[in-house]
């Protein structure tokens, strides 16, 4: 029988839907000496960062950076902008707005939960119609999870802010990005987006441990009104050290280097660029999928992620299982299956720092893994999605 090696040669593909690969020229700018982040290199680097996380978000307001994961700026959007006891509208999408909503419990908030069935998107037609019959606004926020990780299922945001501007509703639009900024077409400003949660761990080619605001002016103003404790979160006293550069207290230095390099990365790509990369990616999977007589997790073809593609296991079979096998054997993590769909989907992330080669052994690692696990499926996947992506090839950035 043969014998794995502890220390399997090559490297180790991580697909899942992150964190992701953190290139090497991301990793070289955070082997640097830290620097006194009181002194005028760290104001430098400090307005730059900022500078281009606007870019990234596509917006000229501001965009606040936090020392956290991407659940810490979850709580900043809701501490700075609602009040104890106030009415917050969610979308149940999945694992991920499940999180958010025991947050926002958890925080004094009231929240009415719009059932899904965790393969579809947030409707935007059901939310005009509940805020249609709040004609007291006792509503004071809809929050939307744009790119929902655990169900690679995809929420139409700018179709949300129509619904609620038809509704005549002045309830703030708070959606989360973690997933999907960097990969997947987003625009704060022009989908008029009150408060925008992101992480560094996923599209933006980071290790996890910054996380991210982009604030409407809409949304400054109600965190004057907000009585929601906050301190650490404290939108104000970030903004004003911000100004020129600086952070009120100790920021995570060497990750801001790093993150420096990522935005030249994305913006030397050209944005555009990266959302027809993902979008690519995306569609070679599915074909894969599709190709093996697997069932993907999201029902509605509209609303597919170019981050994530969730592939739901033949009844019978468990997908824990499964990963065990190709982890094993072929040294790459799959993302698992999430509370309601633990055990019963497989999670590919095709997201982030990847190309053509990567995505073809990542899909070959799946298709082996099935046979070698028993489970049942067609051949030929990974023959699907190579011939899609040399019919359809990719433009090389600069």
């Amino acid at each position: 029988m043969l014998k794995l090696s502890a220390h399997p040669s090559g490297r180790h593909f991580l697909q899942i839907p992150g964190p992701t690969n953190v290139p090497d020229r991301v990793l070289r700018a955070m082997d640097y000496p830290t620097i006194d982040h009181r002194g005028p290199e760290f104001g430098e680097l400090g307005r730059s960062v900022l500078a281009g996380m606007k870019k990234i978000f596509k917006t000229d307001s501001h965009v606040v950076i936090y020392p956290a994961s991407g659940t810490g700026a979850w709580e900043a959007a809701l501490v700075n902008t609602l009040s104890g006891n106030d009415l917050v509208l969610m979308a149940e999408t999945g694992h991920f707005a499940t999180l958010w909503k025991k947050m926002a419990e958890s925080l004094g908030l009231r929240v009415e939960f719009m059932p899904g069935d965790w393969r579809r998107a947030a409707d935007p037609e059901a939310v005009e119609a509940r805020l249609r019959k709040d004609a007291g606004h006792e509503i004071k926020a809809v929050c939307i999870v744009h790119n929902e990780t655990a169900t690679g299922v995809t929420s139409d945001i700018r179709a949300v802010r129509e619904a609620i501007d038809r509704a005549g509703h002045p309830a703030l639009l708070l959606v989360d990005t973690i997933s999907s900024l960097g990969s997947i077409d987003y625009r704060h400003d022009e989908w008029g987006v009150d408060v925008t949660v992101s992480g560094s761990q996923k599209g933006l080619m980071l290790p996890p441990g910054l996380s991210f605001n982009a604030v409407s002016a809409k949304a400054l103003a109600a965190s004057e009104k907000s009585t929601l404790r906050c301190s650490y979160w404290d939108w104000h006293a970030m903004i004003a050290s911000n100004a020129t550069g600086y952070f009120p207290y100790t920021p995570a230095t060497n990750l801001l280097y790093g993150l420096h390099e990522a935005i030249t990365m994305l913006l030397d790509e050209g944005l555009e660029t990266v959302f027809a990369r993902h979008d690519r990616h995306a569609e070679a999977t599915r074909r894969a999928v599709r190709a093996w007589g697997l069932e993907i997790l999201c029902a509605d073809p509209a609303r597919y992620s170019s981050s994530l593609t969730a592939v739901l296991m033949p009844e019978g079979h468990g997908a824990d299982a499964f990963r065990k096998v190709v982890l094993d054997r072929f040294n790459m993590s799959l993302g698992q299956g999430l509370t309601k769909v633990k055990d019963k989907v497989f999670r590919i992330g095709h997201l982030g720092d990847i190309n053509d080669l990567t995505l073809c052994g990542t899909l070959s690692g799946v298709e082996m893994g099935l046979g070698l696990a028993g489970v049942p499926h067609n051949a030929g996947g990974v023959a699907a999605a190579m011939a899609y992506l040399a019919e359809n090839s990719a433009v090389r950035s600069r």
